[in-house]
């Protein structure tokens, strides 16, 4: 073993993190390896045990366990044609508005993140959907890009969300609790896009059309059914999540299973529910959660590496040392994380960086949840920045060459978006309640 300082090693840590980032090493790799060469020079076998004990706390946690289960749900809700069905429905209502298909978009990026949960099939749903009919009305490519990747977005954020199931136990806070507290933050930010979008389409006309009144000429009681039919059973199996944990019925876990089974069911009422699908559900749901379960046992050996070294009490420091105050301090963690947001996937910054930042939470006077779900918020900005940006690379791997959408049209379009974004934390930061009033409305925590 050497004697190493929690400076040297702190150094080394993450002057080896971002090497191995920048030159395209997977990053759990990354992550674990520089973690485990760091520990047996400094802490020489312990290491070992620090390994082995990390790995049976990821394995027996069992709010884990909602993660497989809303990764299912998710994936059974995007197989099962209810996307299709409600942006038929929200075309007729706002497809005589001018920029109504983009802020229809939007809308059923809203209602699928309640159900959905996962960037790739919220993007890829809406990109499918969407993207052609707004083509084929002359949309402004630039427009029909943003308004995708943000829609598609939301569903990291607006609970069932597997962020939120992930930073609950790492930043020990309820996760019923964010489930309940990044509703507020979600929705404002679906209000802001869909403010901006009506907004620049009224000002220039061109940019997003209204659909011919030949194409819209339904009665009344037909758009009224086709509406209903679209936004019930999304609407059930939000109540069926959502729902049992406001009001105290069950965990976030158990809510999970209930989501699981009302996502198959929703699929077999709409006739989609095959085994082909069923299988591709389940092969979906072992791929990702495989994933983000390998992130997190390296990135906890990385932390707990982290800590055992004392780096944690130099990151403290600097952290309250920052100019101006408690507020300062806070500029300087959401100046960290979007600076992260670029170069790392969202999954291995919140293992990497919650349990390093918690502890200095309370320190600055800041109320957990309010903090945590602050956090989540600014991380809606890493799905849409480059390099990193999955919902960058969703879009573009399912454009069509009759599109005529390139890589330069949807960054371009994703950078109001991320402004927006900006914009949201600045008025959490000014109404701390639009995250806090609803948790504390709930009957059992």
């Amino acid at each position: 073993m050497v004697d190493m300082s929690p400076t040297l090693a702190l150094a080394i840590l993450f002057a080896g993190l971002f090497v191995g980032i920048l030159l395209g090493y997977p990053v759990p790799f990354i992550v674990g390896g520089i973690a485990l060469f760091v520990g047996l020079v400094a802490m020489g076998p312990q290491v070992v045990s620090l390994l082995r004990l990390r790995l049976w706390e990821m394995m027996t946690n069992y709010i884990m366990l909602a993660i497989p289960l809303f990764i299912f749900m998710g994936s059974m809700v995007e197989k099962s044609g209810c996307a299709e069905r409600l942006y038929s429905g929200l075309y007729l209502w706002f497809g005589g508005v001018r920029g109504g298909l983009a802020i229809s978009t939007i809308l059923v990026g809203t209602v699928m993140a309640a159900c959905v949960g996962i960037i790739a099939a919220s993007v890829i749903t809406l990109a499918l959907i969407g993207v052609p009919s707004m083509v084929r009305r002359g949309y402004d490519k630039e427009l029909i890009s943003g308004s995708v990747c943000a829609g598609g977005c939301l569903g990291i954020l607006i609970p069932p969300s597997i962020m939120l199931v992930i930073y609950g136990p790492l930043a020990s806070i309820s996760v019923g609790k964010l489930f309940i507290g990044a509703f507020g933050p979600g929705l404002l930010l679906s209000a802001l896009y869909i403010t901006y979008i009506g907004i620049r389409s009224w000002l220039n006309p061109a940019l997003a059309p209204s659909v011919p009144p030949e194409e819209r000429t339904v009665s009344l009681w037909r758009k009224l059914f086709m509406l209903l039919t679209g936004m019930v059973p999304p609407s059930i199996l939000v109540l069926s999540v959502l729902g049992v944990i406001f009001f105290g019925i069950a965990a976030p876990t158990e809510a999970a299973a209930c989501g699981a089974l009302a996502a198959t069911l929703l699929a077999l009422a709409y006739r989609r529910l095959t085994w082909q699908i069923f299988k591709a559900a389940l092969l979906e749901t072992v791929r990702i959660s495989t994933m983000a379960l390998l992130i997190g046992w390296t990135a906890s050996l990385f932390t707990g590496v982290f800590i055992r070294l004392g780096c944690g009490k130099i990151i403290s420091s600097l952290v309250l040392a920052a100019p101006f105050g408690n507020w300062g301090a806070f500029a300087l963690i959401m100046f960290v994380v979007f600076i992260l947001g670029f170069l790392i996937d969202w999954i291995a910054i919140v293992f990497i960086l919650v349990p390093i930042v918690t502890p200095i939470v309370p320190l600055l006077g800041f109320d957990p949840l309010w903090f945590a779900v602050m956090v989540c918020v600014n991380l809606q900005m890493a799905l849409m920045t480059p390099p990193m940006a999955p919902a960058i690379f969703f879009l573009k791997g399912v454009t069509k060459p009759e599109w005529g959408i390139d890589t330069k049209h949807i960054i371009r379009g994703v950078a109001p978006f991320v402004a927006l974004i900006l914009i949201g934390l600045g008025v959490c930061v000014a109404f701390p309640d639009i995250i806090m009033w609803l948790p504390h409305q709930m009957i059992k925590f």
